[in-house]
């Protein structure tokens, strides 16, 4: 990105406004960055957690697998997720409230008496494997963020803050240079001014 200026005072100051706004604004989208890092790795933390806990449940019953194949997978449905959201270093996020299922009716006659702790489980396992997804998406929305947030970082520091600098300097320079010309003409003609009275 080449910045377009003239060397003049009215470009020097418009290129110090712009400067002075991204040395600003730098400090905030530092902290920024640095808390959308923290909560992408939280988020990442506890979806693997999640998956633990989800692998862990399904080896516990692993022992009763021969049982499944009388269980009515049809009997336990998600009827409603529930989430909200909440700002996370200015980007929205899904947070899981409640999920609910809907239950057919069954006979406990007709069937095993394990059928309620079936239930049961698939209904901790559903919300389980519902969580660990909202913290996937959790995930990859705050990392996106990051990832946007970081090259606004870098664009300030590594190109555009320079490039101004960069450009003041000339512009005091050529100013300068202006400055002592005139002056020396201004000598110069004195000085013959001086010699020809």
């Amino acid at each position: 990105m080449s910045i377009k200026f003239q060397y003049n005072k009215i470009s020097q100051q418009r290129l110090q406004k712009q400067l002075d706004i991204r040395l600003r604004a730098l400090p905030t989208l530092q902290s920024k960055e640095a808390a959308l890092r923290v909560e992408v790795k939280n988020a990442k933390d506890k979806m693997n957690e999640l998956e633990e806990k989800l692998q862990q449940q399904l080896k516990e019953y692993e022992n009763i697998a021969r049982l499944w194949s009388e269980f009515d997978t049809d009997l336990v449905t998600v009827r409603e997720v529930k989430l909200s959201s909440k700002k996370i270093a200015g980007t929205k996020t899904p947070v899981l409230e409640d999920v609910d299922f809907d239950l057919k009716d069954f006979s406990l006659y007709n069937n095993p008496s394990w059928y309620l702790k079936g239930v049961a489980l698939l209904e901790s396992m559903g919300k389980i494997a519902i969580e660990k997804e909202v913290f996937r998406k959790k995930m990859d929305l705050l990392d996106y963020a990051r990832k946007k947030t970081t090259q606004k970082v870098n664009l300030y520091e590594k190109v555009q803050i320079p490039e101004y600098l960069d450009a003041i300097n000339k512009i005091k320079r050529f100013l300068e240079d202006q400055e002592n010309l005139s002056k020396a003409a201004q000598k110069i003609v004195k000085k013959r001014h001086e010699q020809n009275q």
